[in-house]
């Protein structure tokens, strides 16, 4: 028998789930069947159906363990965490004082280690529990301009593996998606305009830059029976990859 992605009777947080990627995985982890808690330091701006939106700041730990634990009080239990809260503005390396970078590193390293930590007990207790941390291609190439983002979604890539160790013999599985060039609402401030978008999309052996729906597709299925034995996993969602520059350099591109 093959198993399917039904999530009814789990209970799903997914940060930073109101906009963008993080609110099209908890709109697909809902229409699965789970029970959907949202997290953000701002109300949605459009109506989510019978998703549950929490406010809260998880780059603090008390706040982290807070939400989490009203979210059991609420629902009965925790079985998945989507730690997709993350981002930083480009700023020079040399330019960026240190409140700028501990404010990027608390947010996306330290904020899901803090909710990871909340959800553990909870897990535990049932026996099983899903951990996805959203990474970035940015941890696996440099990332000039965001540095300190780059660093932090590194950290987050061998965090994933660090926990999968340690919890996967209490039936916790984390893993780690490797999120490629994605269009979304913030999309124009990195790449320009939806003509550069466009050419952005184009230079990438699948023809387009990412969705919401691409990363949300990855995460049902980490989630889901269908990956059971899948833990500790870096998933690139990347359409592919990035060109190589040089090839653009050698032989007119026809390296």
């Amino acid at each position: 028998m093959t198993p399917t992605i039904d999530l009814a009777g789990q209970v799903a947080l997914v940060t930073g789930g109101t906009k963008g990627l993080g609110q099209a995985v908890a709109l697909a982890l809902a229409d699965a069947g789970a029970r959907v808690f949202v997290c953000a330091r701002n109300a949605p701006a459009r109506d989510m159906g019978g998703i549950v939106f929490r406010a809260a700041d998880v780059r603090d730990p008390d706040a982290a363990r807070a939400l989490v634990d009203g979210i059991v009080a609420d629902a009965g239990r925790i079985d998945i965490l989507i730690n997709n809260a993350g981002g930083s503005p480009a700023v020079p390396a040399a330019d960026a004082s240190p409140r700028f970078s501990e404010a990027i590193v608390r947010l996306n390293l330290l904020a899901p280690l803090y909710l990871s930590q909340a959800v553990h007990p909870h897990m535990v207790r049932q026996g099983s529990g899903n951990v996805v941390n959203i990474a970035s291609v940015s941890a696996i190439r440099p990332s000039p301009g965001t540095a300190a983002y780059g660093a932090a979604k590194a950290g987050l890539l061998n965090l994933t593996q660090s926990l999968a160790q340690e919890w996967g013999p209490q039936g916790i599985r984390v893993n780690a998606i490797i999120a490629g060039l994605m269009a979304t609402e913030t999309a124009e401030a990195t790449y320009g305009d939806e003509q550069a978008q466009a050419a952005v999309g184009r230079s990438m052996p699948l023809g387009r830059m990412g969705s919401g729906e691409d990363i949300a597709g990855a995460v049902l299925w980490l989630v889901s029976p269908l990956a059971a034995w899948v833990s500790g996993a870096r998933i690139n969602v990347d359409g592919g990859g990035e060109r190589p520059y040089f090839l653009d350099l050698v032989n007119g591109g026809q390296a």
